[in-house]
């Protein structure tokens, strides 16, 4: 059963770059424990800010090595009984917060 294992956000520049989840055609992911430190990751990598003006999705990486945004990330999780309190959830999208 596939599982979430981390934060992960996706930025589309419409370059292939080696090494990234299977899905993952052009573009780059950062994975982080939560989302923001995904995007100070971002930031230490790109004082200038280009990224900022790129597509962004936020969601999770799973230990298939798949790239997923909220609202698959929140289907897998709650499928493999990842979420802390079903109760606390906020809609149809997945937290970091939801899981750990």
């Amino acid at each position: 059963m596939e599982k979430i294992i981390c934060s992960a956000i996706y930025f589309d520049d419409g370059v292939e770059h080696p090494h990234q989840p299977k899905n993952i055609e052009t573009g780059f992911v950062i994975c982080g424990r939560r989302h923001h430190n995904c995007f100070a990751t971002a930031f230490i990598m790109d004082p200038e800010r280009k990224y900022i003006k790129l597509k962004d999705i936020q969601g999770f990486l799973t230990d298939t090595d798949r790239f997923v945004d909220r609202y698959e990330g929140q289907i897998i999780a709650l499928e493999s009984n990842q979420v802390l309190d079903i109760e606390k959830l906020r809609g149809k999208k997945l937290y970091s917060e939801d899981l750990y």
